[in-house]
């Protein structure tokens, strides 16, 4: 675990797992240093945005957060964390597909799908869009040679060890299994993204 200077204005703080990330990114927030302008957690990175901040005290502020971070109270964050259960539809344009390449049927592929136990681990890709880690490790399958030029907002998706739910129509190369009603991105809400880092998923056929 280090901390890294990231440009003129930041720290780069690498956490080594992606729970001690969300667990820093928690603290950060509750604890948000004044100067502190920004706060971006990554898979196993936290970025913290202060200009004009004594970087050298913010570093050591940073590095008591870590150490705490690191060794909290068994189960105390996790068990804290916020569970969203999103409603899905199983019946996306590549289940069949998925079924076939992990050797399943489409039900057993909804299945484990609907079993596996997610966390969101990161936001990127579009805005509101949440890298779910957890999956099944069954259905872990490669993204599409050819991604499609638009995939409709709430569809649920899998690519590799991740799933995700699309927030808005875009271009993407993960395999579809169902869709949903529920918004993971709405820029009048507070915060417009649904699923925070550190928040626990259940999809629900």
């Amino acid at each position: 675990m280090t901390i890294r200077r990231a440009g003129e204005h930041g720290l780069l703080v690498e956490t080594g797992t992606t729970a001690v990330a969300h667990r820093l990114d928690a603290l950060l927030r509750a604890e948000r240093p004044r100067e502190v302008e920004e706060i971006v957690p990554g898979q196993e990175t936290v970025l913290v945005v202060a200009p004009g901040a004594d970087h050298d005290r913010l570093a050591a502020r940073l590095v008591t957060l870590l150490d705490a971070a690191s060794a909290p109270p068994a189960g105390r964050y996790e068990e804290a964390a916020e569970v969203v259960e999103i409603p899905v539809v199983y019946d996306g344009a590549d289940l069949q597909a998925v079924a076939e390449l992990t050797g399943l049927t489409a039900r057993e592929v909804a299945e484990r799908h609907a079993a596996s136990e997610f966390v969101a681990g990161w936001l990127g890709f579009a805005p509101g869009f949440a890298y779910l880690v957890g999956l099944d490790p069954r259905l872990h399958v490669p993204r599409l040679e050819t991604p499609r030029t638009s995939v409709p907002p709430g569809s649920v998706a899998i690519a590799g060890p991740y799933s995700a739910v699309y927030p808005s129509a875009s271009p993407g190369g993960w395999r579809l299994l169902g869709r949903t009603d529920l918004r993971v991105w709405d820029v009048a809400a507070d915060p417009p993204a649904r699923l925070a880092p550190g928040t626990r998923v259940r999809f629900v056929p």
